[in-house]
């Protein structure tokens, strides 16, 4: 027999008593014999046994035939079914399973039980403080962004100054130079020009003066005294001399001559 024609054996097993047993306690009632009552739970244990029965059966892979007899391969047992052990397999799924379902069981029960952290209060306080601190964190980062700019844009002028400065200190660089090469002209023709100028006293051509042809720069009055001596003669070797009485006199010196002027003011080199 196949182990299909098995199971078909089995599931033939009826899921509840007979009716006809209900009949057999009627009529034992009436005869005297046993009650109904009696029938029925006699009728109920036999049928959990044969139940409990074919459950081990289909376990370990047998069949149950309808007078009681196991068939295992072909081959009949009598006996008590119930001393079969279960297979290890269906236990452990049997100890998964319910395990399983305590604790989904567990779990919905603690899920409807616990209250919603969202909703306390210590909740709704973190949640404002840490939107205030974000609020003013990024208040902070907006002022930042605002100097950063700033100074940024300080920069650039203070880059612009600093050149405009640089340039502007070039030029006064250049102003002065301008400025001490005029000074340097100035001083040169003036020390040539006080070279050149015979004030009043006695002089000595080639040391104290060069030779050459001066002048007044202003007209002489009557007491204008002028007088050309050997260098050497302590003005007692007159080459030339006069008293003048206005105008611009003019003078020729050379070298080894002393010249002498009183009262006639400055002589220029001609």
């Amino acid at each position: 027999m196949s182990h299909n024609e098995d199971v078909r054996n089995t599931s033939a097993l009826p899921s509840q008593p007979p009716a006809d047993h209900h009949n057999a306690t009627a009529q034992d009632a009436e005869d005297g014999g046993p009650t109904q009552q009696d029938v029925s739970s006699k009728s109920r244990s036999r049928f959990k046994k044969l139940f409990k029965r074919s459950t081990a059966v289909q376990d370990d892979g047998k069949t149950l035939l309808e007078d009681g007899t196991i068939t295992d391969g072909g081959v009949a047992h009598s006996g008590d079914i119930e001393a079969t052990p279960k297979s290890p397999r269906r236990r452990r799924w049997i100890w998964v399973a319910a395990a399983m379902v305590v604790l989904l069981g567990g779990a919905v029960f603690l899920g409807s039980r616990l209250p919603d952290p969202k909703a306390s209060d210590e909740y709704q306080s973190l949640y404002a403080d840490n939107a205030r601190v974000n609020g003013d964190l990024n208040k902070v980062k907006t002022d930042l962004k605002t100097l950063e700019d700033g100074m940024k844009a300080r920069e650039v002028r203070v880059a612009s100054y600093g050149q405009e400065l640089q340039k502007r200190e070039e030029a006064v660089k250049s102003a002065e130079a301008a400025v001490k090469k005029r000074e340097d002209a100035v001083t040169v023709a003036e020390r040539q020009k006080a070279a050149n100028t015979v004030r009043e006293g006695t002089w000595t051509v080639g040391v104290d003066i060069e030779p050459g042809t001066y002048r007044t720069d202003a007209e002489v009055s009557s007491s204008c005294y002028w007088g050309i001596y050997r260098t050497g003669s302590n003005g007692s070797d007159i080459i030339d001399n006069d008293i003048v009485s206005g105008g611009r006199p003019t003078v020729t010196l050379s070298a080894g001559q002393d010249f002498k002027t009183t009262r006639c003011g400055a002589w220029t080199k001609q």
